[in-house]
């Protein structure tokens, strides 16, 4: 079983899509190890608010399956596909890491490299995967978080309810 982190983010009817993509996830893949939920403004273009997390999990996925699996959660929740890379979207899932694996498989970039470049992915992935190390550099993410600039993002804590 290969451990893998995914990272969701929502800025439309957000309390709700983070819901159902964590209950989507826990039963098509069981057990999750859940972050905290940060709320940040949009990177990229003015659109409102997002809620973001990461999720750890165990599959029997390969990259390619695990990817078609949340990419069909995402469809199955109203995510538009086509638009402007930067744009608000009912749900965003992406793998951010699987296993130790590093380079493009199943045509997924693995790490993720917005790990080290976005607040919003890498504060909640040390928050639940914080004494882990990156697969390239090789250093844990609280390491990272710990030296990350936090005045390039506004991010703040909020309660899921």
């Amino acid at each position: 079983m290969a451990r893998v982190y995914l990272s969701l983010g929502s800025n439309i009817n957000r309390h709700h899509y983070i819901r159902v993509a964590l209950d989507t996830l826990r039963q098509v893949f069981g057990e999750l190890v859940v972050s905290p939920v940060y709320e940040s403004e949009a990177v990229g273009f003015d659109g409102d608010n997002f809620y973001n997390l990461v999720v750890g999990l165990h599959t029997g996925s390969s990259v390619g399956e695990l990817q078609r699996k949340i990419k069909a959660i995402e469809d199955e929740n109203g995510r538009v596909r086509g638009g402007p890379k930067f744009s608000s979207r009912t749900l965003d899932i992406d793998i951010l890491t699987y296993d130790d694996c590093v380079g493009v498989i199943d045509g997924v970039a693995l790490p993720r490299d917005e790990i080290v470049h976005n607040a919003f992915v890498l504060w909640p992935l040390a928050d639940v995967a914080g004494t882990e190390l990156h697969p390239q550099l090789q250093r844990s993410y609280g390491e990272l978080w710990a030296e990350y600039d936090k005045s390039k993002q506004a991010l703040w804590r909020v309660e899921l309810n």
